[in-house]
């Protein structure tokens, strides 16, 4: 009898100990979840298969895993994204990093400078040229004397004197036409522009206007090809959050990078999920995106997606200044968070 109520009052002491300590482990969590850091993430540009990679890293829990809530917001490129890490309201931004240094470091320039990118997206910059196939332009140098179209003030133009001189092109009589975007491919199918600038993962967008109207396929003269060392979009924060908070960035860093390289591995499956979040985005067409996209992620080999490297950002930097868009002085820690890729 005495055994047997021993034997009770064990088991009662060992579940009363296992509701407490269930009881501890439910605060824990809750705690755990309300010490999350909560940040604002802005997309390069809309919703996008180039962007396609944030959507997945919140969806596969790949910033959860990171402790980290994030909020996505759709961006407006550049220059806009810049505007909103000023503001405060958002902590990291993707962007087209040339677009960026050049801002920062052009002569007078009051644009935003407090930032630094923390993540390479593409490790060659996407900028082109594109022509209609028949149109007698067939290499750089038969854009001499005609109309392109573009973004105004966007990287495509600003880049393009560099572009030109190390391509060759006589600038003389080229004329700029400034076109939303989305008219680009119109511009070009209508006559209105003999050639746009635009980012090489564009062409399915701007065929599909070429082809509907002339049965015409385009020629594309990636900036690249003469200034390899430049990176394309970027992901950044400000230096303010990288001081202050190297943990969180780094964190965030590997959550984002975990999302790039699932979305370039499975890029059907990515672009199904954007269409999943943004359906007014084509799954088919965020998917074509993604893949082409996805040689300028890999440029450098398997091992160095995402990465930054300082010799690259220090001829990067020189070949801006060579093509007389930024002034001289600039160093790569200027532009880049380095400590946030160690380890990587």
């Amino acid at each position: 009898m005495i055994r047997s109520y021993r034997t009770a009052t064990v088991f009662c002491t060992a579940v009363t100990l296992l509701a407490a300590a269930a009881c501890d482990s439910n605060s824990a969590s809750k705690s755990g979840s309300s010490a999350k850091d909560h940040v604002t993430y802005v997309t390069a540009f809309g919703a996008a298969g180039r962007d396609a990679f944030a959507w997945v890293a919140e969806q596969k829990g790949y910033f959860r895993q990171a402790g980290i809530d994030v909020q996505i917001e759709l961006g407006k490129a550049t220059g806009e994204n810049l505007k909103a890490l000023a503001s405060g309201k958002t902590q990291f931004a993707s962007l087209d990093l040339t677009g960026a240094t050049i801002s920062a470091g052009a002569k007078n320039s009051t644009a935003y400078r407090d930032f630094r990118a923390v993540l390479a997206i593409h490790q060659r910059t996407l900028v082109s040229i594109m022509a209609m196939q028949g149109s007698g332009i067939s290499t750089p140098k038969d854009l001499q004397g005609k109309r392109i179209a573009a973004a105004a003030n966007s990287v495509n133009q600003l880049l393009f004197p560099g572009y030109a001189r190390l391509a060759g092109v006589d600038t003389a009589g080229i004329h700029w036409i400034a076109v939303q975007p989305v008219q680009l491919g119109p511009a070009l199918a209508s006559g209105k522009a003999d050639a746009l600038s635009t980012f090489l993962i564009g062409r399915p967008t701007i065929e599909k206007a070429t082809v509907q109207a002339r049965s015409k396929h385009v020629v594309v003269f990636p900036y690249s090809t003469y200034l390899p060392d430049l990176y394309g979009n970027a992901t950044v924060t400000t230096t303010s959050l990288a001081a202050k908070k190297p943990d969180l960035v780094k964190r965030f860093r590997t959550a984002l990078l975990k999302g790039l390289k699932y979305t370039i591995q499975h890029p059907d499956e990515a672009g199904t999920l954007l269409h999943a979040k943004h359906p007014e985005t084509d799954a088919t067409a965020a998917t074509a995106e993604i893949k082409l996209m996805t040689p300028s992620v890999t440029a450098e080999g398997e091992s160095s997606i995402g990465l930054i490297t300082e010799a690259r950002m220090r001829r990067a930097l020189t070949s801006l200044q060579n093509a007389g868009v930024i002034q001289p002085g600039m160093t790569p820690q200027d532009i880049v968070d380095f400590a946030a890729m160690k380890g990587s």
